[in-house]
């Protein structure tokens, strides 16, 4: 036969062959080892004769006879050993393992005492791979001699149970999902919760048991990986509350979302249509009114370099980026209906912190709808308060802030809000105070000029709580006034999300969901690309990022 009729029907074949290596094997590696070697047996012995008379046929004798090859030659698989020799080669306690066994025979038994529980591991490998008796183990384990007997004989049935099982792996070890988006609605604690969800293994976990409990054995044979990793990534993602345990099985504990392309179009109408009607009437109301009367400040709302002599003109634009997004956030929240509370629904973690986890995956089949708004660098809305002064703040990629870290940002928060109270309460601060605001963007100084001194805030500071609630007010009166249309638009929405969330998750589902068009970052979001759009806010400047949405608000 010619190399290119060969060479057509090994292409044909070739998808066929990898699925006859794939289930025939214990590894991908190997899988890919064994169709490689049939492919070219297979060119080599088309090559050397005319076409056969019934292809398919040859192509199969050539198959089973590269298998037949492949396990004489000691390549591991799942089908390499029988069982009965495989139970005799657990010894007696008189002998050693590496005596009777071959080395793929060792590799095979290793491959499944991954599947035994911890103590079972440690005592079949103590045993049989460091050949200690059983008095010695029984030391090592602090339990009777008794009990090591027993488990060298559970673990025997086991292992024999375990070689007669066809191991299969579910999608997941060769298309493991990816995490779009994590963050967290709450207080973060002295560890970041997204660093629990920074590793592959992790994620596909979480993933793996967002719809049914699963053991540490079921989770591993769908990722195709050893328990023994799996065991002991679960262990710290139990005790931070991101699974919980139940007779031995491990259930997801936070939103993680897999949006379908029908709820992301409803979602995309149901914020773009929003964020036309409040948004643009909150903002032209905020624009119209007096700052000074409502007690709105910002000593320098250019964000250029001030002089000892002069002030810069305001910038209503300025203002208006942290001002509109405030008040679109905390307005009209007596229309609420809470339904669950945060204490029901969050986690208290191990750390301090008190919060939901969420995350979302997109399948590769999802379509994204046209002109889908991408929330890019999103960090908030963040609050935090110390005293009667309260710092709220959002990161964007209007911004240039870099948060991302919830408690690193919590850190330099509190610092800086300890330090704004005193400068606002014409408190003396230190140069390295004033360093500490400049350098995060809360401040500019002229610095030190023949002994005198000038510092500006560079924040939008609300001077009283009676003028925090007239401004909540004009918001308010926004959104009662489109009440009824939002309602419509939500409902479907959140009846979407919800059929899509494994019931154990639906109180914190709805906690979640009470807050749309609130202190919901997809709603203020929206919110300002359509701002920006309308030309109503205009890019601000360079030097403004590093400050824009940031407000101090004084009680």
């Amino acid at each position: 036969m010619d190399s290119r009729r060969a060479g057509e029907i090994v292409t044909e074949y070739m998808k066929q062959i990898y699925s006859f290596a794939i289930r025939r094997c214990a590894c991908i590696q190997d899988a890919e080892d064994l169709a490689q070697e049939i492919c070219l047996k297979l060119y080599k012995a088309l090559l050397a004769r005319e076409v056969p008379d019934n292809i398919s046929a040859f192509v199969w004798t050539v198959a089973h006879n590269a298998l037949a090859n492949h396990y004489r030659q000691g390549a591991r698989s799942s089908v390499g050993i029988p069982i009965d020799l495989l139970a005799d080669s657990l010894k007696a306690e008189t002998d050693t393992a590496s005596d009777a066994l071959t080395c793929v025979e060792i590799e095979t038994i290793r491959g499944e005492i991954a599947f035994l529980s911890a103590t079972q591991r440690r005592v079949i490998t103590a045993y049989y791979f460091e050949h200690k008796k059983q008095d010695e183990i029984a030391r090592e384990l602090y339990i009777p001699v008794g009990t090591v007997k027993w488990h060298l004989f559970e673990a025997k049935k086991e292992l024999k149970r375990g070689m007669e099982t066809v191991r299969t792996s579910s999608e997941l070890k060769f298309n493991p999902i990816k995490f779009a988006i994590c963050g967290i609605n709450g207080s973060a604690g002295t560890k970041n919760v997204a660093d629990f969800f920074r590793s592959a293994l992790a994620q596909n976990i979480a993933y793996d048991v967002r719809n049914k409990a699963k053991t540490v054995n079921e989770i591993a044979q769908d990722l195709g990986v050893s328990p023994v990793y799996v065991e002991s990534e679960i262990e710290g993602l139990v005790e931070y509350g991101f699974l919980v345990e139940k007779s031995g099985k491990y259930l997801i504990n936070f939103l993680l979302d897999e949006p379908t392309t029908e709820i992301l179009e409803i979602k995309e109408r149901m914020y773009r249509r929003a964020a036309e009607l409040v948004a643009s009437e909150v903002f032209d109301r905020l624009g119209e009114i007096n700052f000074e009367s409502y007690g709105v400040q910002c000593a320098n709302s250019s964000a250029q370099p001030i002089t000892l002599t002069s002030d810069y003109p305001v910038d209503r634009n300025y203002i208006l980026w942290s001002l509109v997004p405030y008040v679109l956030a905390l307005s009209g929240e007596e229309q609420l209906d809470f339904e669950v509370s945060f204490e029901e629904a969050a986690t208290r973690r191990p750390d301090g912190g008190q919060n939901i986890l969420y995350a979302s995956v997109i399948g590769s089949d999802v379509k994204y709808p046209q002109n889908y708004t991408e929330m890019k660098n999103w960090f908030g809305p963040c609050w935090n308060k110390v005293g009667r002064y309260t710092l709220w703040s959002i990161d964007c990629e209007w911004t240039d802030k870099g948060h991302g870290d919830p408690v690193a940002y919590q850190n330099e928060a509190h610092h800086a809000l300890s330090l704004l109270g005193r400068f606002e309460n014409d408190e003396e601060l230190s140069g390295d105070d004033y360093a500490f605001l400049v350098e995060h963007g809360y401040m500019s100084t002229t610095g030190a000029v023949e002994g005198l001194f000038k510092a500006a805030g560079c924040y939008v500071y609300i001077d009283s709580g009676d003028n925090r609630r007239r401004l909540l007010e004009i918001g308010g009166e926004v959104k009662a006034k489109y009440k009824a249309e939002l309602d419509i638009l939500k409902e479907e929405y959140i009846r979407a999300v919800l059929d899509e969330t494994p019931p154990h998750l639906h109180k914190m589902q709805r906690f979640s969901l009470q807050f749309i068009f609130f202190s919901d970052g997809w709603f203020l979001l929206h919110s300002l690309k359509h701002l920006v759009e309308s030309g109503r806010l205009k890019l601000p400047s360079a030097e403004q990022k590093k400050s824009l949405i940031t407000l101090l608000v004084s009680e």
